[in-house]
């Protein structure tokens, strides 16, 4: 799971690489003031941070364009310069904007000034050379695990091809094999002579010395405060929505686990014990859809296969954006741009490396819409189509806002909207296209939403824990000594799943997981994955909607879509309760939507597991 959305610098800094906002400078000192600051002095340095995401902003998004569409020496070059440049600002901002922490100022000024600082990600001290330090020790994270060597079979395997066939194979002494070396790479000494965990107790004892100088307790407290609660407050919030979701996983558990003792057997999936994290077809156990085959109802066919549909119908890629372009249309919103159609990557460029993975841009922060995919026509392409066009026509909703609040209004929003929409590529949807003459029968939803479980339920307690154990290491609950220990009693305790060899605390399992060195918060996941069914139950009830909630489709409600853009168009103007209010109707985020969605299968779980021990 990565956040495809693009935002503008710093508090959004599109165009940047993943250590953009990472404080790096060696100046970054706040200017000495020889008065208490005052509304004005606030109100002009606003200005100033607004002026320089505006032109700096477009400048690094068409250097990080270019770099991404034709990868060469020379454009890693500029991105790596300009993320260089865009840092150095973005810490010099935020340790200005604590300048006005005790003056009283408007709302809406105020909230800016709130935003200048948290778009840090991790804030270096003022103290000569901790900038420098915090900057060469996440880069060498970073690189550790990009550049880990995985040896299999007697050959040097690429980490991308490891992670496919976990989802292929079926044999579980392999698939030990390849998870245990994995977890090899963020243990070995790097060219600086230490260890991944070293460099991680490092990063978290300065980034918490410069959160502190920001004012919050540590890095921890400062990323649950982007979310327009105290971070103790929110912290209970996530507990909460959990609690709401957690009997579905349950039941999907139980099912999960006693067809995994089906395949191997009690010696390797015992049904009481929690489940082994390698034989769930994915590196971190996170999401379990490539083991359908193993755990779907019999006779769950819904009689399409959509990716063969689509090439009977000719479809092409440029079409299946055409689609997507037609499905927002249908709720009354303006059309793409031409320049969205001159200057989108839709298919992989030929004669030169580029970057496919799917990716929603707004270059300008108006109208300079694009998507960057190398599509394929495929069900998942399709899918993916419409989910990236979320995210550009929210990027255009929020033009009018300042630079500051063209976001989401908070992290979960924009996987949440493009998400969504992707959940109305219903069998009502594939009719109203032409692309199948009957909707198939509600027998066959089952397996429908099997499918999607093992991808978004199961999910849930893995996006909720990532940033939990992150929470512990950055709070001091958790010490270099127990970073190991605390990482799997949170996997244990939320997914009931444990290694498949004993970990001892020398390891560093959480290192083994993209945003941990590259320290790239997740709780936007968990919480994305609960707004989108909210969204999709609210606006199916504005669509006059009776069916269940899994055959709902939004195609062709203009209703919906004027609200919906409401929504949109407030970006990150207002505290997130507000947005979600203009359209929900509820100042809460809420978990039984995605209950009710699965409701069909929940019924199905808890028959298959009347007679089974479930728990762990």
């Amino acid at each position: 799971m990565i956040n495809r959305s693009l935002r503008r610098p710093f508090g959004a800094l599109a165009a940047v690489s993943a250590f953009a906002l990472i404080a790096a400078c060696a100046d970054n000192s706040t200017p000495a003031a020889s008065a208490a600051p005052t509304v004005e002095d606030a109100a002009a340095f606003i200005e100033e941070v607004e002026a320089f995401y505006r032109d700096f902003g477009e400048y690094s998004a068409r250097i990080s364009w270019v770099n991404a569409t034709y990868i060469n020496y020379d454009t890693d070059w500029l991105n790596t310069r300009v993320a260089a440049e865009g840092t150095e600002t973005g810490v010099r901002f935020a340790n200005e904007a604590k300048r006005f922490n005790d003056l009283e100022l408007p709302e809406e000024m105020r909230r800016k000034i709130e935003l200048i600082k948290l778009g840090l990600n991790l804030p270096a001290p003022e103290r000569p050379g901790a900038a420098k330090e915090l900057s060469e020790i996440n880069t060498r994270m970073a690189s550790t695990y990009a550049t880990g060597k995985i040896e299999l079979d007697g050959e040097l395997v690429a980490r991308v091809d490891l992670e496919e066939v976990m989802g292929t194979i079926r044999d579980p002494q392999k698939l030990q094999e390849i998870w245990v070396k994995w977890r090899e790479v963020p243990i070995a000494a790097n060219d600086a002579g230490t260890t991944m965990k070293e460099d991680y107790a490092a990063m978290a004892k300065i980034a918490n010395e410069g959160a502190r100088e920001l004012g919050f307790d540590d890095v921890g407290a400062m990323w649950r405060a982007r979310y327009d609660l105290p971070p103790a407050e929110f912290a209970a919030e996530t507990d909460r929505l959990w609690g709401q979701v957690k009997p579905l996983y349950d039941q999907l558990h139980c099912h999960v686990r006693a067809e995994l003792n089906e395949q191997y057997g009690d010696s390797v999936a015992p049904l009481d014990q929690p489940i082994r994290a390698d034989l769930l077809g994915n590196m971190w156990a996170q999401s379990w859809g490539n083991i359908y085959d193993l755990v779907a109802p019999g006779e769950a066919d819904p009689g399409y296969d959509l990716t063969e549909l689509l090439k009977e119908n000719n479809y092409d890629a440029v079409k299946m954006v055409e689609t997507g372009e037609a499905f927002f249309s249908s709720l009354g919103f303006e059309p793409l741009p031409d320049t969205f159609w001159e200057r989108s990557q839709i298919t992989k460029p030929e004669g030169r490396e580029a970057a496919c993975h799917a990716s929603a841009w707004n270059l300008d922060g108006q109208e300079d819409i694009r998507i960057k995919m190398c599509t394929k026509v495929n069900a998942d392409d399709f899918q993916t189509v419409h989910h990236e066009l979320g995210h550009n026509y929210y990027q255009r909703a929020y033009k009018h806002q300042s630079p500051i609040f063209q976001g989401g209004a908070n992290g979960g929003f924009h996987e949440a909207i493009g998400d969504m929409v992707a959940l109305s590529i219903t069998p009502e949807y594939l009719k109203q296209l032409g692309l199948i003459e009957q909707v198939p029968d509600a027998s066959k939803d089952v397996g429908l939403l099997m499918a999607a479980a093992l991808e978004k339920v199961a999910f849930q307690p893995f996006g909720l824990l990532m940033d939990k154990w992150r929470w512990q290491v950055f709070s001091g609950e958790l010490t270099e000594e127990t970073y190991n220990d605390g990482w799997w009693a949170l996997r244990t305790q939320y997914q009931g799943i444990r290694p498949p060899v004993e970990r001892s605390a020398d390891y560093f399992d959480p290192g083994g997981k993209y945003h941990i060195p590259n320290n790239v918060s997740y709780t936007r996941y968990f919480i994305a994955h609960i707004l989108q069914f909210q969204f999709l139950k609210a606006a199916c009830e504005q669509a006059g909607w009776e069916g269940p909630l899994h055959r709902c489709s939004l195609y062709g409600s203009e209703e919906v879509g004027a609200r919906f853009n409401a929504m949109l168009e407030m970006g990150q103007s207002k505290p997130w309760p507000e947005a979600l209010e203009a359209f929900t109707g509820s100042r809460e985020m809420d978990g039984s939507a995605m209950v009710d969605y699965f409701a069909p299968l929940m019924e199905w779980l808890e028959a298959q597991n009347q007679n089974r021990s479930c728990g762990w």
